[in-house]
Parts: C-alpha cells; structure tokens; sequence
C-alpha cells in the first residue's frame, strides 16, 4: 500500500498542492497524512501517525523529499529506519528520484547513495560553518559558547583567593565553580617579567 505525507511549515500555507500530486498518482484522501509544522519540530503528529500505520511492503509518498525531515541527514535516517521494517520511501517532484522500496533498481539505490554524500557534505559544511563563526567571534573579542551563569560575588572571591596563592584545586572546593569555569572566567594574571630590568613607572592621569 502507499501512503501519502504533506506537509506544510505554518498554518497560513496550504497542503492543496501537495495533496493534489499524491492523489494524482491513485492515494486516497484517508491514506494521505498531514501536518501544519516546521520541519525542525519532531512533534508531527501525521508524520507519526503514517509511520505506525506502515507496515512491511508499504511505501510512504512525498511530493519533496524535505516535507520528511528538517536536513537531508535527518531524511536519510529516516529512510534507512523505515527499510530495515520493509518500508519504503518515494518522492514525486524532486530533481533526483528516490525509491528505497526497489532495491533491485540501481539508479533508485543510486539516488540514496547520492542522498547520502549530500547528508555528509551538508554536515560538513555546517562543521565547517560554525567553526569560521566561532574563530571571527574569538578575533573580534567576544565571547562564544553560552552566557556566564557564574556568581560575579563567587568569582570575586575566587579572584582573591588565587592572588592569595591557593590553587585550583582549592579554590574549587571553596566556592564550588567548576574547573573549567574558573579557566573560562578568571582573568588572566599580569605577566611577569623574565629579565631583571624594572617595569616603568606608572603614569598618573592615565
């Protein structure tokens, strides 16, 4: 049997042409799940829905591979998920077409092949990606990864403590912020000069 999914990303966008193309190649209405939802939500109550109705030998139909997941690596795990039940995946309107219920069709096991190095170079780009953003951010002074959730009254005294000639490991134990924390958030100690020369004398005004 094939079973349709449509899906839409708001409620404001219709489903009519998407249900229009499944019904056209012979779904019925009652076999065509639906959902009003962002790809990015896994709450999809059709997509659910259409995947524990499935059985063995069934195949789910899409107009466009990305109505299934939110990137294409998504996608891919949810077809390689459906064929070890027996289920397969067919789409209608994408340039590359995709059929994981025949695996006797080499352009069809070809096009999964082809899903899949898109899925990896999609991960990589995003590594690749995040990455630069991080290195510009670093550059530019600023500070990347989450916001500091670190008592300034806590890292005050840890500040004390460390110039009082405690350790890491003590400081730890005192104010209970965490290692990679106090790293994170002490600022860095004044350089100590390695030659005996004197240091200049400080300017008053400046």
């Amino acid at each position: 049997m094939e079973l349709g999914y449509a899906r839409v990303s708001t409620a404001k966008q219709d489903l009519d042409r998407q249900i229009d193309a499944l019904r056209e190649v012979g779904i019925a209405a009652e076999r065509i799940y639906v959902d009003k939802k962002s790809g990015s939500t896994v709450n999809r109550p059709g997509l659910t829905a259409a995947l524990e109705y499935a059985r063995e030998g069934d195949v789910i139909v899409v107009h466009t591979l990305d109505r299934l997941g939110r990137t294409v690596r998504d996608t891919l795990n949810l077809i390689h998920d459906l064929a070890e039940r027996g289920v397969g995946v067919r789409n209608l309107a994408d340039p590359i077409k995709v059929d994981s219920s025949n695996p006797e069709d080499p352009m069809a096991q070809l096009a999964v092949v082809l899903l899949a190095l898109f899925g990896q170079m999609e991960r990589t780009y995003t590594v690749e990606r995040a990455a630069h953003a991080r290195a510009v951010a670093t550059a530019k002074g600023r500070r990347v990864g989450r916001p500091s959730v670190v008592d300034p009254d806590k890292l005050a005294y840890a500040e004390h403590l460390r110039e009082s000639g405690h350790t890491i490991a003590e400081i730890v134990t005192k104010t209970g912020i965490t290692r990679t924390s106090l790293y994170r958030h002490l600022p860095p100690r004044p350089a100590e000069s390695v030659t005996a020369e004197p240091e200049p004398p400080t300017v008053s005004g400046q």
